[in-house]
């Protein structure tokens, strides 16, 4: 099949629940690793205040795809520049964490445990409600006394992670280049709305709808990255093709370092893992296929066997997150009918 007819096949899970009211919008994307590309959209970019259509250029609020499509990636460029060693104390690079015990384990948590998971750090604290501004919540963070407990996935891991390339480039990350069709401040109208938020106040659209990450002034290590559908196939189609890292680092970053994971990206498996999301991208890719979801409604998928990547955007937040839209089911479903009409690609 061609990947017109493989994306028109794979999109028909997303097109019925659009068409049954359960999500308000998505847009599915193929890309191959000869940039052969495919995309499907349907239904709104929102519902309310005003209905509004979705369209191809529209900006998604990415959610935890940064943690893969920047975050990793660009800590990742550091240890391929010699700037950062995977395996090297925080606070060689953050000296002031958690600064007033020098012997604090904190302190010697590395790159490679904070990527893989597996540092012990908490899933998510509600920063935003203890902080007032951006350089407080980043002082927050990097001096409350985070306990260290089993590996679960850890949102305060990747805000670590985002003050390490603060720290190395100089710059916030939100004024950092991340590629065409991404960005850390898309245009407020061209955006798709994601959750009516109660604490702000208002319909979300162009913001981002991370609470945490907003309280770090919209750019964080772990959400805030919004992309178009081409901006992400475009990450994709880089990573496929060795445009954004190198091939030993590549082989790094999909190796599996934890029966879950690679280097940030999840990587193909079967069954449960503690304290790990699961596996989205459906059971028919090859054994070396990686991915990520993010809690918008958003995920990406890269099989790197048979040179094929898709993206699944949608908005199932909007205009509330409290309400099952079945969105784990249809990741899957399009995840096995891309890996069923790709099997033998090489």
């Amino acid at each position: 099949m061609s990947v017109e007819q493989i994306a028109e096949a794979a999109f028909e899970p997303a097109a019925v629940a659009v068409a049954e009211g359960r999500i308000p919008g998505a847009t599915l994307g193929l890309v191959t690793r000869d940039g052969a590309t495919a995309v499907r959209l349907a239904g709104h970019a929102a519902l309310v205040p005003t209905k509004d259509l979705l369209t191809r250029e529209a900006w998604f609020d990415l959610a935890s795809l940064t943690k893969v499509i920047h975050t990793t990636t660009e800590v990742l460029r550091l240890v391929e520049a010699g700037r950062v060693g995977l395996d090297d104390a925080l606070m060689r690079y953050i000296p002031d964490l958690f600064q007033y015990e020098p012997e604090a384990p904190l302190r010697q948590l590395t790159p490679r445990a904070l990527l893989t998971h597996q540092a012990g750090l908490p899933a998510v604290e509600p920063l935003y409600t203890r902080v007032s501004d951006p350089e407080t919540a980043r002082a927050y963070l990097l001096q409350n006394d985070w306990p260290l407990g089993a590996p679960v996935y850890s949102d305060i891991g990747f805000l670590l992670l985002g003050v390490l390339i603060e720290r190395c480039h100089g710059i916030a990350l939100g004024d950092m280049a991340v590629g065409e069709g991404l960005s850390f401040s898309p245009d407020p109208a061209r955006a798709v709305a994601t959750e009516k938020c109660s604490w702000r106040g208002r319909v979300m659209r162009g913001e981002v709808h991370d609470e945490n990450a907003y309280a770090f002034g919209g750019a964080a290590g772990h959400a805030g990255l919004f992309g178009q559908i081409d901006g992400v196939l475009g990450f994709a189609h880089g990573l496929m093709t060795g445009a954004l890292l190198g091939p030993a680092m590549i082989a790094e970053m999909t190796r599996r370092q934890t029966p879950a994971r690679g280097l940030g990206w999840q990587i193909k498996r079967t069954g449960e893992v503690a304290g790990e999301p699961a596996w989205a991208g459906g059971g028919r890719c090859s054994e070396d296929t990686i991915g990520h979801t993010g809690f918008t409604g958003t995920g990406l998928w890269i099989d790197l066997e048979r040179g094929v990547a898709w993206a699944l955007l949608t908005n199932r937040v909007h205009p509330s997150r409290h309400v099952e839209t079945g969105i784990a089911v249809l990741r899957t479903a399009v995840g096995n009918i891309v890996g069923a009409e790709t099997a033998g690609r090489a």
